[in-house]
């Protein structure tokens, strides 16, 4: 068990005065699907955003689980889901592969504007046609002269309707396999980008979500991230965080919904007692509590190796499998537990129903997870 000290719960605590406002409107705001800028402007004053970065780029130098520790506060505070996750694709998906890879020049362009929110932060992975499957990407990057030409298009690009920048991954070398991607960092207003509509979906709504078409887009090589044929490499380094980051923030949606049940069931009367004595009600809670203590110790022990160099490939799928399935059961059980009321909108679980869902989906499908640890396991060759 982890003993945060009171610097770590101070950070944690400053964040915490921001819940309501963060979290006000947040029904409507799902219901409109839009991204509040207002609300984006108070996270950058909860300074959250600068949490795992150098001091010299504007950020806290916070290592690793004291970010997740704040993070999950983000989830216990803030009931808007979608704006917690476009955060957390913000942090992993620009501001991770630039503090880690970026040149110098790269960083200080770039990371203080990452670190403050000034600039909102996308990656541009995924293909219509590939899906989970980037060795299949086609979007390719060919040389001209001192730098390259980009094109092809992407889709389900989180942030991409607000992002000013954009981590693009394209392919460098037609048979390079996973030597033949490379990351490049893109400017919104780059002459050849376009991007999409923002596209309609099941939850996480105030996270907009768009395609992005790249049409002979000229950067320099000073726009590379890493080296050429080094993007398999970054995008490890970032699906790593992507996950421990946004499934904390999961961990503490879940221990806000099971304080919800508790008291809940210890107010709610039914034939005359509290509806907490009955075993079938207190039972869907107490499972609750157990999914939820046991998604957070395996993405805290998960982080702590990762932070020690150990290998924990099986150890991330495990964690994001357990914390993304916890999530959409308890959140299921919250409406049983809150019957007539949980089902409707107003009550905030049902919402929370729809927004659990893509967590069994985005960081690499649970399908790809469970493939991923039966290949570890030596099955299936």
């Amino acid at each position: 068990m982890i003993r945060w000290n009171a610097d770590q719960r101070a950070l944690r605590e400053g964040l915490a005065r921001w819940s309501d406002d963060l979290s006000a409107g947040h029904i409507d705001q799902d219901e409109e699907g839009t991204f509040s800028f207002d609300k984006w402007r108070m996270i950058q004053k909860t300074g959250i955003l600068s949490l795992p970065f150098d001091e010299q780029y504007g950020g806290l130098d916070q290592s690793l689980l004291t970010t997740m520790y704040v993070l999950e506060g983000l989830g216990e505070g803030c009931r808007d889901g979608g704006l917690n996750f476009s955060v957390t694709t913000s942090l992993a998906s620009t501001g991770v592969p630039l503090q880690a890879f970026g040149s110098t020049a790269l960083k200080e362009a770039y990371l203080p504007r990452i670190a403050s929110g000034e600039a909102i932060g996308a990656h541009a992975i995924t293909e219509a046609e590939g899906g989970s499957d980037a060795m299949q990407m086609r979007t390719r990057a060919e040389r001209d002269g001192d730098g390259f030409v980009l094109t092809g298009s992407k889709t389900f690009v989180s942030n991409g309707p607000v992002a000013d920048v954009v981590v693009v991954y394209a392919r460098t070398h037609p048979q390079g396999g996973a030597l033949g991607v490379t990351a490049f960092l893109l400017d919104r207003d780059t002459p050849g980008i376009t991007v999409g509509r923002p596209m309609k979906k099941m939850g996480l709504r105030t996270s907009p979500l768009s395609e992005l078409y790249l049409d002979e887009v000229r950067v320099p090589a000073t726009r590379v991230i890493g080296r050429v044929g080094g993007g398999f490499l970054v995008l490890d380094h970032v699906m790593k965080r992507e996950i421990l980051y946004s499934f904390i923030v999961n961990v503490g949606e879940m221990q806000h919904r099971l304080d919800r049940c508790i008291e809940y069931a210890k107010t709610r009367m039914s034939f005359g007692k509290p509806i907490g004595s009955y075993q079938s009600v207190a039972n869907k809670i107490v499972d609750t509590k157990i999914r939820l203590e046991t998604a957070r110790k395996w993405l805290y022990d998960t982080a702590q190796r990762l932070e020690e160099g150990e290998n924990v490939t099986v150890d991330m799928a495990i964690s994001k499998l357990l914390t993304s399935e916890s999530n959409l059961a308890t959140s299921l059980a919250a409406v049983q537990v809150f019957g007539g009321h949980g089902y409707m909108s107003e009550y905030g679980l049902e919402k929370d129903v729809r927004n659990a869902v893509a967590g069994t989906i985005y960081s690499g499908s649970n399908e790809i997870q469970y493939n991923r640890i039966a290949s570890m396991l030596g099955l299936g060759k």
